[in-house]
């Protein structure tokens, strides 16, 4: 299993918006110029490469992860969606599915672990540096004895389970709906075995959303559902996130 704009001011990249008033996010904005940068194709480059390496280059994101020191641009995606949902409180237990390199990790770590008592575990197959504040389990979450190993960790019952997994891209939607469709299934099967009462799911899925069993079991087990494309998802990009609150506790996995 795989684990894992401008319009702006003196031609500024916009800020994020994605409260109803129409305001900028709280930490979750950006700073600097929108400039635009060109790449030529060199000796042995692919022209695809040249094209991801220069969206790269002019993607004010990945500027912004450099200077505030995330590990990934996708950290913005969980910024703009606690901003709207307001899921990870001060005190509260997180758990990363696939959480290499580790910018949700980061971003959720700073935020629950305001208060001193709060939680925060990583799991990912794959190695991950050592992240302050953050328990990592170098382990197949769906390994048998994962969900023992994760509760002793957080002490307890998981407040928020996170999956931002997407398997590797084939070119072809139908066959990429699905393989990160199942992937979503699987984390909500493991999240569903750890998750409190009243916790929140959250999941990268593609356009379409969360179909089938897995848009039936959330619709079952939580109070709200909802689907969002957070700012900082690339415009070309097909994913979106499902954002289940309210878990009501009482579909456990068998």
């Amino acid at each position: 299993m795989v684990q894992k704009k401008g319009g702006g001011p003196k031609g500024g990249p916009r800020q994020p918006d994605m409260t109803r008033g129409g305001r900028g996010q709280r930490g979750a904005g950006l700073s600097g110029r929108g400039l635009t940068e060109r790449v030529k194709t060199a000796h042995k480059r692919t022209a695809s490469s040249t094209r991801w390496l220069e969206r790269q280059l002019n993607d004010p994101y990945v500027a912004e992860a450099k200077k505030r020191g995330f590990r990934s641009r996708a950290a913005f995606k969980l910024l703009q969606l606690d901003e709207r949902f307001h899921f990870l409180k001060p005190g509260a237990r997180v758990v990363d599915l696939g959480a290499a390199p580790g910018g949700w990790s980061q971003v959720a770590a700073e935020r629950v672990l305001k208060s001193g008592k709060g939680k925060m575990v990583g799991i990912d197959i794959l190695e991950m540096e050592p992240l302050p504040g953050v328990s990592l389990l170098h382990l197949d979450f769906m390994a048998d004895e994962a969900p023992e190993k994760l509760k002793a960790l957080l002490e307890g019952e998981a407040d928020v389970v996170l999956s931002d997994m997407a398997a590797p891209a084939t070119g072809h939607q139908r066959t990429d709906h699905l393989k990160i469709v199942a992937l979503a299934e699987t984390a909500y099967a493991f999240a569903a075995e750890v998750l409190a009462p009243g916790g929140t799911f959250i999941a990268k899925v593609l356009q379409g959303g969360a179909t089938g069993d897995l848009l039936k079991a959330l619709k079952r087990d939580f109070a709200e559902l909802r689907h969002v494309k957070p700012p900082a998802s690339r415009k070309d990009s097909a994913e979106i996130y499902v954002v289940a609150l309210g878990f009501r506790g009482q579909h456990r996995a068998s």
